[in-house]
């Protein structure tokens, strides 16, 4: 029997099995292309999720701070400075993950400041609502303080109208008051002899007299008593430099004398020369001391 020959010969098996290593070879190689291409893309896109997610646990941090920041408080030095280390810190991890790549390193580095962050920004939170309290009862209690103020303001207040209305009734009460006050007019002779008379035309002086009610709250000392004339007309007679304060106001007078009272029955006059001639009708008078007035009276002369 013949043996049959094979139609493939060693050299083109060798040449087969030389291909088939190539293609498993070509196979193997792009299949692990295939698989790290897969896993840089997996990785690109985790590096790029962790970064926005770092990059919205900054800016929550951030309106965290000014959420805080927009309370009415009064921040101490020391509050000032984390403040502004902190934003100095939101402002440098926001520029590190605006980059377009990040590396892994770089994203932990990242997270380890974001944690410290959030350490901070707590801690931060917590002086900051430690002071806000503090300030609220210093409020209160300021603004207790200015009520009683007030209060004690207004009492003073009201003590010092009373003192001032007592003291002016004191005043009121010592002050001298006249009564059995009468005017008479006189002409005067050449002998310098006083005649009364009734008539204008021959008048030249008007005297005033009376005595003053007894007052034990009265100064026993010296006393002004100020008079103002006036004329039929209503015109007040007097030298306008010559001035004094009574009820309230400046007034004119038109003599002044000094006394010496002494609380006793003493009789008092003034005399009053008339720088103008006299005319028909009534001349009236005031009387004034202590700021008062004293006493009134009046003449009618035809």
């Amino acid at each position: 029997m013949l043996d049959r020959k094979d139609p493939v010969n060693k050299g083109d098996r060798n040449k087969i099995y030389f291909l088939i290593v190539v293609i498993a070879a070509l196979l193997g190689t792009n299949a692990f292309l295939y698989f790290k291409d897969k896993h840089e893309k997996e990785r690109f896109v985790t590096t790029n999720t962790e970064k926005e997610r770092l990059k919205l646990e900054v800016e929550k941090i951030e309106v965290e701070f000014d959420k805080v920041n927009t309370m009415n408080v009064a921040l101490t030095d020391k509050l000032q400075q984390e403040q502004q280390l902190a934003r100095a810190k939101i402002s440098s991890l926001k520029q590190a993950l605006q980059k377009g790549e990040v590396t892994q390193a770089e994203l932990a580095k990242a997270q380890e400041e974001l944690k410290k962050l959030r350490s901070f920004l707590s801690d931060y939170k917590e002086d900051f609502s430690r002071l806000e309290k503090e300030n609220t009862f210093l409020r209160a209690e300021r603004d207790s303080l200015a009520r009683s103020v007030t209060s004690v303001s207004a009492k003073a207040s009201s003590l010092e109208k009373k003192n001032s209305e007592l003291n002016a009734k004191v005043k009121s009460g010592a002050a001298l008051k006249a009564f059995n006050v009468r005017l008479q007019a006189f002409k005067v002779k050449n002998s310098g002899k006083n005649v009364e008379v009734t008539k204008a035309s021959t008048a030249k002086k008007l005297t005033t007299y009376f005595n003053i009610v007894p007052n034990q709250l009265a100064e026993k000392d010296y006393h002004k008593i100020y008079l103002r004339v006036f004329d039929p007309s209503g015109n007040l007679i007097a030298d306008e430099q010559n001035m004094f304060e009574a009820d309230g106001q400046e007034m004119q007078y038109s003599d002044m004398i000094t006394i010496s009272y002494n609380n006793d029955d003493t009789a008092y006059l003034i005399d009053w020369v008339n720088p103008k001639p006299f005319v028909k009708g009534t001349y009236a008078i005031i009387l004034y001391a202590n700021g008062f007035t004293m006493g009134k009276a009046s003449i009618s002369l035809r």
